[in-house]
């Protein structure tokens, strides 16, 4: 090895590694490594653009690097979000019972405390308002399948205008594809807005062959999986290339999605 380059925050792990002879791996240091490991190997299976597991050692999980960049482009463009969509529904199209590596998956990042986060920051009524409407009805029955579990387009490589692979798989799981879609359909009203969440839609429909179940109640639950103050994101957000959106912006655009989707769930009952 002759370089290790932090890819993380703060120039931290994962790192890029690169040897002597050019080639390079990621390696992330930080475990467990369980789900992710499994969720690349489904997706290897399947074929599922995503990178590949390389090794398992002492100093943690190496995997493939993927050529590209996350980086959010400025203004929407429907061919990207068309491309997410589909990229989702192939994903999806892996139908996957819960093992304890891939785990049942009922909302985006499970790995984070939502409501915890809320009762500490106190819960706009918005938020109080679709927490109850969430709470009081079902989760849409589907057979469960692969999902990301944090798929968002800063999760996401592109190269040459083409969707090169979905990365980040430590959230991972089998679930209802609305826990992905939802999850998408919010980070595009985010991004961009409510037009460009039914874009990402109609590129999952066009490769599923179908329209999803219950999208009102995954709006919701997408909505519920964000900080309370989306100003917590901005950083990130913005170092993904939207310099241009401050944590006021983004909590405004996610209202305006929550309060769509709550519209959505009254009015079918």
């Amino acid at each position: 090895m002759i370089s290790r380059k932090g890819l993380g925050a703060g120039g931290k792990s994962p790192w890029l590694l690169t040897y002597a002879d050019g080639r390079q791996a990621i390696l992330r240091d930080h475990g467990p490594f369980e789900t992710e490991i499994a969720a690349l190997t489904v997706a290897a299976a399947n074929g599922v653009p995503a990178p590949r597991v390389l090794d398992i050692g002492e100093d943690g999980l190496l995997i493939s690097v993927v050529p590209g960049s996350s980086r959010i482009p400025v203004e929407a463009e429907p061919g990207r979000l068309r491309a997410i969509g589909a990229a989702a529904a192939a994903i999806h199209a892996v139908e996957l019972a819960p093992t304890k590596d891939l785990p049942p998956r009922h909302r985006p990042i499970e790995l984070v405390d939502f409501d915890d986060w809320r009762a500490r920051r106190t819960a706009s009524p918005l938020l109080l308002a679709a927490m109850e409407a969430v709470a009081s009805r079902p989760e849409p029955p589907h057979p469960t399948v692969l999902v990301h579990g944090d798929l968002w387009q800063g999760n996401t490589m592109w190269l040459d205008g083409e969707l090169a692979a979905v990365v980040d798989w430590d959230c991972a799981g089998a679930g209802n594809p609305g826990v992905d879609l939802g999850s998408l359909r919010c980070d595009a009203a985010i991004m961009f807005d409510g037009a460009a969440a039914d874009v990402v839609l109609a590129g999952w429909q066009e490769r599923a062959g179908r329209a999803p179940e219950g999208m009102a109640y995954w709006d919701a639950v997408a909505a519920l999986s964000t900080p309370p103050d989306l100003t917590a994101w901005e950083s990130t957000i913005q170092d993904q290339g939207r310099a241009d959106l401050d944590g006021a912006t983004l909590t405004a655009r996610r209202d305006a999605f929550l309060r769509a989707a709550l519209d959505r769930l009254a009015s079918s009952g």
